[in-house]
């Protein structure tokens, strides 16, 4: 492997190599067979019936809490359209992903970052703003392999979290694309599942486990909110695309998803640990919360190395990784994100060893 070759570890997509081609493909022709004058026409504004339906089996709810759009940032930024206006407080993780900061800044948010552990959002400071005064809007969630840090919500603070939200009159948006993509450890139930209110509003996506280029995702949450963004949805495409969604409906019904993310999973964790493995190995004072699942891992650089000077560096030595900052309203000097999921066992091994290069020539 030369140089030459870019390494990249700054994207969220799996490698060609994970996804079922085959598969897709004969979803496809099952989606045209069974069901042609439904898929080539408008549809309706809240998704793929079938699919719909499968969603809500799913997830247990009943139907008309479901809404399939065009994938899950899509899903997202319809709920913050909905629930959030220009001052409104709103609490995210800090890290968090870096397009929804984006979003919530855009609109005018106020954005207050809360602190992650190891097991997920400190749900202490948490409650130390709201008993200070902070009564946001909603609360942004990633429980499940938290892009961009990694970890995982413990079940304690998911149940903590639906009673601060019942407390201090709160949205719980449980933004969760990764939950099925585990390799590790026993899943834990969602916060939808635990709470007996109407406090969680949950979204995902067929991106981690199926492809990304289905762009098919879904919001689960109460009917009355549901039917409201559903308006929304008519009026911005009339409908979500329906091929992609009797595609996807094919590919889950049949048993292929299962298949799929046995395979990716498996494959995520090979990639996880020989990332975790290299780190160890060639920068051993970085510091990092191995995940369990999902397709990144966040790292703590020393102090003495930038990641505004590692990043470009770590270019020219033709690997890639993003900065730790653009998933922070402030800080992340010394961060990086790296995504595992479309690099081989032999790719990171290689492209730690350049990172570890760049390391020790910008700490000159």
């Amino acid at each position: 492997m030369t140089v030459e070759q870019l390494i990249s570890f700054a994207r969220g997509a799996p490698s060609l190599d994970i996804v079922d081609i085959d598969g897709l493909k004969a979803a496809a022709g099952r989606a045209f067979d069974a069901d042609p004058a439904g898929i080539t026409g408008y549809g309706t504004s809240v998704g793929y019936p079938p699919l719909r339906k499968w969603i809500a089996e799913k997830h247990g709810v009943d139907v008309d809490q479901v809404l399939v759009t065009n994938g899950s940032l899509q899903a997202d930024a319809f709920l913050f359209q909905h629930l959030v206006s220009p001052g409104d407080a709103v609490v995210v993780e800090r890290p968090t992903y870096d397009r929804t900061l984006l979003n919530l800044q855009r609109m005018g948010s106020k954005v207050h970052a809360v602190t992650i552990e190891p097991d997920g959002i400190d749900t202490g400071e948490l409650a130390n703003l709201l008993g200070s005064g902070l009564r946001p809007k909603l609360a942004h969630i990633i429980p499940n392999f938290q892009n961009p840090a990694g970890v995982t919500l413990s079940l304690e603070k998911r149940r903590a979290l639906i009673e601060l939200a019942a407390e201090y009159n709160f949205t719980i948006f449980e933004d969760d694309p990764y939950a099925d993509v585990r390799f590790r450890g026993e899943p834990l139930p969602s916060m939808l599942t635990l709470d007996d209110g109407d406090n969680v509003v949950h979204a995902s996506s067929f991106t981690k486990t199926i492809c990304p280029g289905v762009r098919v995702g879904y919001l689960v949450g109460p009917a009355g909110l549901i039917a409201d963004i559903a308006k929304q949805a008519t009026n911005l495409y009339i409908s979500p695309g329906m091929v992609a969604q009797a595609i996807v409906y094919q590919f889950c019904v049949s048993g292929d998803v299962d298949r799929s993310i046995r395979k990716v999973s498996a494959a995520l964790g090979e990639r996880a640990t020989a990332l975790a493995g290299a780190l160890r190995r060639e920068i051993p004072d970085v510091r990092f919360t191995e995940p369990n699942g999902g397709y990144f891992l966040w790292i703590e650089l020393p102090e003495d190395v930038h990641a505004d000077e590692l990043v470009p560096a770590a270019t020219e030595r033709g690997v890639t990784v993003v900065k730790g900052g653009d998933f922070l309203p402030e800080g992340g000097e010394h961060s990086l994100r790296l995504a595992y999921s479309a690099v081989t066992p032999e790719q990171i091994d290689e492209g730690v060893r350049r990172l570890a290069d760049a390391v020790r020539a910008v700490r000159g």
